[in-house]
């Protein structure tokens, strides 16, 4: 099958990938020390490294900020997908709903009990997350962040898309769709207050800066399908004039998508977003939506378990993974894999 560029792009991206899945040669020794991304130095717990030794099963923990979400289901299968490539017993952990106190006190409670010998976390909230991020890499427990990057934590690496820089892309997407047209844009989230939404946010700001676009937003719809209708359904009401709908994730995308079709604005308002869920495919083949952006949920998983075992079990430096930005279109979505 011929690629088209992108596509040709995201196999090359892949292909970068690969260069970071080269584990050290010769005889399996546990992994001692490294350092994480912000400084200072890292010794594994000795629990850990007692049974790397004797080769009892490797329990990585994959924390993500909502298991509810449709999001969370191909990020699970590439999790599992590494489970039994590397041997290791993994599972999806998280708040139901995306309460970081939840999340926080989960993650304490396997810390302080010792049940981990690995660590991937995706943040309910940057701020709320950093000190047991903190406290599990103090405790010698291998720590990464996966889909939602916490920088300023002390992660060790992190594995997904450079958010900001996604927003960019969709930015730039959005004006090549509207091809000069000027007036306002009205952006939504399920999360507007999410360190990940505002990220994305930001980075779509800047890629719209002096095009002339007026931006409102982002309206927060939360995660409950109906109310998310609901609430861009009365938005969108306030907002007649509005030349798109940009959605800053998979499900107030199709939330959006929803409300195109049933109010009969279809090829009036343009609509751009993220993800590549089985509701949004059919909403790109029957024209309602423009473009979405995928981010590789499944690698991301996939990924995050490679990271930590290789780690855990040869001793391989852990070090970030993007997981790259991939525009897929109506006449493009059949190339992709559906994620979810």
């Amino acid at each position: 099958m011929k690629l088209s560029l992108r596509r040709r792009v995201a196999v090359v991206a892949t292909l970068g990938l690969a260069l970071l899945a080269n584990s050290a040669c010769g005889a399996v020794t546990p992994a001692s020390t490294a350092s994480a991304e912000n400084g200072g130095g890292f010794t594994l717990a000795d629990y850990i490294k007692e049974a790397v030794e004797k080769g009892e099963p490797l329990k990585i923990k994959l924390s993500y900020h909502d298991p509810s979400l449709a999001f969370a289901v191909p990020i699970r299968q590439g999790m599992e997908r590494g489970a039994k490539e590397f041997g290791v017993d993994a599972q999806m952990i998280g708040p139901s709903g995306g309460n970081p106190a939840d999340q926080v006190a989960e993650l304490q409670t396997l810390i302080n009990q010792k049940q981990i010998h690995g660590l991937a976390v995706s943040s309910a909230s940057n701020d709320a997350l950093k000190p047991v991020i903190a406290q599990a890499y103090d405790a010698g427990i291998p720590i990464i962040s996966f889909n939602t990057n916490n920088p300023e934590s002390k992660q060790m690496g992190f594995v997904g898309q450079d958010l900001v820089a996604s927003g960019r892309s969709l930015a730039k997407e959005l004006l090549g769709v509207l091809k000069g047209r000027t007036g306002k844009v009205v952006v939504a989230s399920v999360d507007s207050g999410a360190g990940w939404s505002n990220d994305r946010f930001s980075g779509f700001q800047e890629g719209v800066k002096d095009s002339g676009l007026q931006i409102v937003g982002p309206v927060n719809t939360g995660n409950e399908p109906s109310a998310a209708y609901n609430t861009i359904e009365s938005t969108m009401a306030a907002q007649k004039d509005a030349i798109a709908l940009v959605s800053l994730d998979c499900c107030s995308f199709t939330a959006g998508a929803k409300w195109l079709q049933q109010s009969g604005n279809v090829g009036k308002i343009h609509s751009v977003g993220f993800d590549v869920q089985p509701q949004t495919v059919e909403y790109l083949k029957a024209g309602v939506v423009d473009l979405t952006i995928s981010q590789a949920p499944a690698e991301q998983g996939y990924q995050a378990v490679k990271l930590l075992a290789e780690f855990l079990k040869n001793g391989t430096p852990i070090a970030g993974v993007d997981t790259g930005v991939l525009v897929v279109t109506p006449a493009t979505v059949d190339d992709v894999p559906v994620e979810g």
